[in-house]
């Protein structure tokens, strides 16, 4: 397991010397911290203090990441799990946790193991008990899950995936300039045990929606996500909406998988901080 990086020090550091609320942000498959540049920036002008963990071993460019795609393999969702939360257990402050696709599913697992004080799930991962599986799901998803050959890769999509998966509602333009801007390649074996939770009873893709700690929970998805689909969002909302605590969701119109990064997301930043300020404000009392 990878130890804390000095960029994720600095930012416990910056978070604790605060005073406020701390906000970490976990990406998902095909993305990198920097992904959430913008996101940090907002929430720190809200009065929040922003964490950008990494998956372990993450590069810190996109440059770096292409040009050794294969450091990005054999992640597994329980190694970044407990990453992340080896990071929040460092904060002085029980923070908010919000992340997007992969992310979203670590954003409900920690949630569920009560290290959140309020989540925001975008267009999240399958965790076992969701049972949809859309046909757009397929498209995007299978080709890799077909062939065992690519559970210990690192998959790189081609544009023409990227733009059916995540940019399917933007134009031409716009969809190049996220795939020259924002893709990796993603962990083989994180996609194919989201993938098998329902068929592998030791999955690693399991979420505690019981726990009484978990908090409030607000499931964001995009209208038109290939895929997230909102059978599969609004899925995980039904087994989470049993929890004792606040569980909301909320479909954005007219947006696709790529919802946090393309011209659209701060409508949907806008959207989870107001729902983060509704439970946890800034400046703790």
């Amino acid at each position: 397991m990878a130890s804390i990086s000095e960029r994720e020090s600095r930012e416990i550091e910056a978070a604790n010397a605060s005073g406020t609320t701390p906000v970490v942000f976990i990406h998902g498959l095909w993305l990198l911290p920097s992904s959430w540049a913008n996101w940090a920036d907002i929430f720190k002008r809200a009065g929040y203090a922003p964490l950008t963990p990494d998956w372990p071993d993450d590069p810190e460019t996109v440059e770096e990441a292409r040009a050794n795609p294969d450091v990005l393999a054999k992640k597994t969702l329980k190694q970044v799990a407990d990453h992340t939360a080896d990071v929040i257990g460092k904060l002085e402050k029980k923070p908010a946790v919000m992340g997007h696709s992969t992310g979203g599913l670590f954003a409900q697992m920690l949630a569920g193991r009560g290290l959140s004080a309020a989540t925001v799930a975008i267009d999240p991962g399958v965790f076992r008990g969701v049972l949809p599986l859309p046909l757009s799901t397929l498209r995007a998803a299978g080709p890799f899950l077909l062939n065992p050959r690519y559970r210990g890769r690192a998959i790189t999509l081609t544009s023409d995936q990227f733009k059916y998966g995540w940019t399917n509602a933007l134009d031409e333009d716009e969809a190049k300039r996220l795939y020259d801007a924002y893709h990796v390649a993603g962990s083989g074996i994180a996609l194919a045990q989201m993938a098998n939770a329902n068929l592998n009873p030791w999955t690693e893709s399991t979420v505690d929606t019981k726990n009484p700690d978990r908090g409030p929970l607000l499931i964001l998805d995009g209208e038109k996500d290939h895929t997230v689909p909102w059978a599969i969002a609004n899925a995980s909302y039904k087994r989470q909406k049993r929890n004792p605590s606040v569980t909301e969701i909320k479909k954005m119109p007219n947006r696709g998988h790529s919802l946090t990064i393309d011209h659209g997301w701060q409508e949907v930043a806008q959207t989870a901080l107001d729902f983060v300020k509704r439970f946890v404000p800034a400046t703790p009392s």
